[in-house]
């Protein structure tokens, strides 16, 4: 009786689960999915608590351990900036594959506990799973520690290649398979420990090439590996909620995964490989001689006031810049004056705009921007052409029209923002610097691209001052 109860219970978790993903699929609809995930998680807690077989000495440990991670959780959680939300994702990324690893181990070595065989005589298919638990774990943690170092500026964010590069990843793959094959014929923990030490190598080197132009599907990549690796040890531990759970994040991130690789014009198998971006940042990086200076039209945030106070249908494209200088709540407020002066507002996300998916979306919902004023790529960029202008705010490479035109280029055939387009181009800019991909943006010279450089809080705030006026 108590095991059915136990099975129902991770039932219901599971179906709240689905619902959360349902639900955080869209903004309007984001926090009734958090709350779905928020019940579901506490269902699993509880019942995980009660299932037959838990010893008190145990519920003792798991409910101290909720403690200690909840506490850290809940001060990360409160301190945290929104433009530290990538890196913060990837160092979660990172605990899960080490926990992956850290059951393995646990199971490996006490398979009594798990109901997995003995000592020196573990069942074949469990092996199987907890090599691959280890394996995928491994890559995800060393990944996601690299990751972090990038996204934090630890270590640098441009691609990091050397000859042989792929080959070297390929061999370790394969590598890799052998010892898994002969980690379940022989049940060695010699062999245990080289799968762990190879996958985290092969995790370092999968994520070294990869440039911050091509961090945030990365980051998504990593989510699907960590879920791949829950799943993984789900089967080990003979636990159908870890099993479910694992599935739908290993599935939703590696869909996701997709729709960013489209995003960006990169191959999905490249992804996998860890090689996509060293090409790139390779061509950006051996750009060659430096580019004799053009001119380029600036203006005061007076200038942009006047314009905008004019126009009739304004459309902001919001990037990382904006995230950085933490603009968004001026930027609403300036959106706010403008459709009281009769304005249309809209707001484009490119769909790798920031350093993880929806980074923009999160950061205007912050602000409170209204929903339905927020659009995607396909859809707002026919209205480019009707727009009396675009205010790009710290974006670059997903509004430089080069990717459509020069094929030398390193973001050739990435789709972008249509804003040249529009009949009067803003562009909030520090300098005349390349975005992450290293790559001159052409908009810059467009004769109806006026330049607004400085800092992109303090020259939106410049504009809402004049505006005011």
């Amino acid at each position: 009786m108590a095991q059915s109860l136990t099975t129902l219970a991770y039932l219901v978790a599971s179906v709240l689960f689905i619902l959360a993903l349902r639900g955080l699929s869209h903004p309007t609809t984001s926090r009734r999915g958090n709350l779905y995930g928020m019940i579901g998680m506490g269902i699993a807690i509880v019942a995980t608590l009660l299932r037959p077989g838990m010893e008190l000495s145990g519920i003792v440990i798991v409910l101290a351990g909720l403690a200690i991670g909840g506490t850290v959780g809940t001060v990360l959680a409160s301190r945290i900036q929104m433009t530290a939300l990538p890196q913060l994702v990837a160092a979660f990324h990172s605990l899960v594959g080490l926990a992956a690893v850290f059951v393995a181990a646990a199971a490996f070595y006490n398979p009594e506990s798990f109901g997995i065989g003995h000592a020196g005589a573990i069942h074949g298919g469990s092996l199987v799973e907890m090599s691959l638990g280890v394996a995928i774990g491994a890559i995800t943690f060393s990944g996601s520690v690299i990751a972090f170092a990038k996204l934090q500026a630890l270590m640098s964010g441009a691609p990091i290649t050397f000859k042989g590069q792929h080959w070297l990843n390929l061999g370790l793959g394969v590598l890799l398979v052998v010892l898994v094959i002969a980690f379940v014929a022989t049940g060695s923990g010699v062999l245990f420990w080289l799968i762990a030490i190879l996958a985290l190598a092969l995790g370092f080197l999968l994520i070294i090439p990869i440039g911050g132009a091509d961090m945030p599907v990365v980051v998504s990549m990593l989510n699907s590996y960590s879920g791949w690796a829950a799943a993984g040890i789900g089967f080990t531990l003979q636990n159908l909620l870890l099993v479910v759970t694992g599935a739908l994040v290993g599935a939703s991130g590696a869909i996701l995964s997709y729709i960013m690789c489209k995003g960006m014009n990169r191959s999905i198998i490249n992804v996998l490989l860890g090689g996509f971006g060293a090409e790139a940042g390779g061509a950006a990086a051996g750009g060659g001689a430096a580019q004799p200076a053009r001119p380029v039209k600036s203006g005061s945030p007076e200038d942009a006031a006047y314009i905008m106070k004019n126009a009739s249908k304004i459309i902001i494209v919001p990037g990382y810049g904006m995230a950085v200088a933490q603009a968004q709540q001026v930027l609403r407020e300036m959106g706010d004056l403008l459709k009281k002066e009769g304005a249309e507002i809209s707001y484009a996300i490119h769909p790798v705009a920031g350093r993880m998916p929806g980074h923009m979306n999160v950061l205007l919902a912050e602000a409170n921007v209204p929903y339905e004023e927020v659009h995607e790529l396909e859809e707002i960029n026919p209205e480019f052409a009707e727009a009396d202008v675009a205010f790009v705010i710290g974006a670059n490479d997903v509004t430089n029209p080069a990717a459509k035109t020069d094929k030398s280029s390193a973001i050739y055939g990435m789709p972008i923002l249509d804003v040249e387009r529009a009949k009067t181009v803003f562009f909030i800019k520090r300098g005349m610097a390349s975005g992450y991909a290293g790559v001159e943006n052409e908009l810059f010279f467009r004769d109806n691209t006026m330049m607004l450089f400085g800092d992109a809080k303090k020259v939106t705030q410049q504009i809402v001052q004049a505006l005011q006026k």
